[in-house]
């Protein structure tokens, strides 16, 4: 399918699968704008991904909510086993792990009504002037949302599903924050291969995007 139907898909508050590349992770994320987020979202990428389930932040807006990448702050805290920390990734990215949170008004955090509430009001602070005052005053940490801060140059730096997602974003004109959720593969254990989430895309009409397109239109836009 083309970018096009992608993005249209996205300001319908519908998913979009996304292939990073054979070269990298190799897998493919389930992704919704977070700005429409529901706990349909939510259970739907539980039970159809099964990965990780988390939110992809512009790298601005990370930064005026004071947030950093979470190897940053374990290096700058006394945690004494430092060689825990990740460096490169086996394909050679850095992690863009942040904090874990829960909104203030959650219970456990980790229901679908819970996490898609968290969600949500996260991206509704990219339209409010204090970022991080309500930040902190709405968010708790450890929670059960992980953030991944989107690298400084989006994909002129890397090229991950943190950076392909939240550029989707931008180019649809939405809030540059997403949910993403790995797809995974219950007869390999592995991550779901390109056939089957083509074939999961074709029936359930879900446009399904390849990174090189992506990549291919950020070059000439």
């Amino acid at each position: 399918m083309s970018l096009e139907s992608a993005l249209d898909s996205l300001k319908r508050g519908e998913f979009v699968l996304l292939f990073d590349s054979a070269g990298r992770e190799n897998e493919i994320d389930m992704v919704v704008a977070a700005e429409f987020i529901t706990p349909e979202h939510i259970a739907r990428m539980r039970q159809h991904a099964g990965g990780l389930l988390c939110v992809a932040i512009d790298h601005k807006f990370a930064t005026s909510l004071g947030l950093k990448y979470m190897h940053e702050i374990l290096s700058d805290s006394t945690i004494s086993n430092k060689e825990m920390i990740m460096g490169l990734a086996p394909y050679g990215d850095h992690p863009t792990f942040s904090l874990y949170v829960n909104h203030y008004q959650t219970y456990t955090g980790i229901t679908d009504k819970d996490r898609s509430l968290t969600i949500r009001e996260l991206a509704n602070i990219f339209n409010i002037e204090n970022k991080q005052k309500k930040f902190a005053s709405s968010f708790k940490t450890p929670g059960h949302v992980p953030l991944l801060i989107a690298s400084k140059g989006l994909l002129t730096a890397r090229q991950g599903h943190t950076e392909m997602s939240v550029y989707l974003a931008q180019i649809a004109e939405l809030t540059p924050v997403t949910a993403i959720c790995e797809m995974m593969d219950a007869e390999t254990y592995t991550a779901l291969s390109v056939d089957k989430a083509a074939k999961y895309a074709k029936q359930n009409g879900i446009p399904l995007i390849d990174g090189k397109e992506l990549l291919e239109y950020a070059k000439v836009h």
